[in-house]
């Protein structure tokens, strides 16, 4: 073969510039924004699916929402129960929603884009009832169980940090059911240093440890009363059980003595609401 009759080879920089002058490569997402993984967007935006979720965001008037996707027998459920809908809904197949979230997710024909809801300060906590607080839990089914579990005892609010949490979103709103919009969720950047304004303010701190000193049930407990859970495996951390006025534990009958942190905060809500005749 001559020469000539060869083609010529690029390096791999000069060919990517022969592609980059045949200008860029069309998208295969027909143009939509790109979401942060399969449940977040690029942006801040929250997103809520399901029907507890999205039905209890819509009738809550504190939260913002941006965009609305239903499927047609999602939009003729809302129809049936006369539930208000305040923003005009996009009508989409189920199979876009699923696109959006993944197969696995449980949506129900509804999908919410919303912006996240205000977060109170530590001063502003009620001075009566209950309150959690929550030192590095990440799980956002645990965190979404123990926010429903919230809303069915009434808690006046959840403390949890700003870093080493799931964001409100997503998961957690699913696990949630509709709670996200019920109970405050306070967000503080130093979990010992919240603890500590709350002593000050009243508050009868309760840390809950496999370790401590005395179970709860004997505890005696008065309000305002915050209830301190730890991580999983980790459980409190040092400077956290240093903080609260009380370590205490919960004693088990059977052979396996501890919990889930989600079921482990039923229990000590359960305990703490009947202690304090909130029931």
């Amino acid at each position: 073969m001559r020469d000539r009759d060869r083609k010529p080879k690029f390096h791999r920089s000069e060919a990517a510039g022969k592609r980059a002058d045949k200008g860029p490569r069309p998208r295969r997402d027909g143009g939509r924004p790109p979401w942060r993984g399969r449940e977040g967007a690029a942006d801040d935006t929250v997103i809520l699916y399901g029907w507890h979720t999205v039905t209890a965001a819509l009738a809550n008037p504190g939260r913002r929402l941006r965009k609305l996707f239903l499927t047609e027998n999602a939009a003729r459920r809302l129809a049936e129960e006369k539930i208000e809908i305040r923003i005009t809904p996009e009508i989409v197949r189920p199979n876009l929603i699923d696109q959006r979230l993944g197969p696995d997710a449980v949506h129900q024909g509804l999908l919410a884009e919303a912006d996240p809801l205000d977060s109170p300060d530590i001063d502003t906590l009620p001075q009566e009832g209950i309150v959690l607080v929550l030192d590095q839990i990440t799980d956002p089914h645990n965190v979404g169980a123990i926010m429903r579990s919230a809303a069915a005892f009434a808690v006046k609010a959840i403390v949890t940090t700003a870093r080493h949490s799931p964001e409100a979103t997503g998961v957690l709103a699913k696990s949630a059911s509709g709670a996200l919009e019920l109970v405050p969720l306070v967000t503080v950047q130093n979990l010992a240093r919240a603890l500590t304004e709350m002593n000050e303010r009243g508050f009868m701190t309760v840390g809950l440890d496999s370790q401590g000193e005395e179970n709860l049930g004997a505890v005696a407990l008065q309000q305002p009363l915050a209830l301190v859970l730890g991580a999983e495996g980790k459980g409190l951390r040092q400077l956290t059980r240093d903080t609260c006025s009380v370590v205490a534990r919960l004693d088990m009958p059977g052979e396996i003595k501890s919990l889930n942190v989600s079921n482990a905060a039923v229990l000590a809500l359960y305990i703490g609401a009947s202690r304090l005749g909130l029931m």
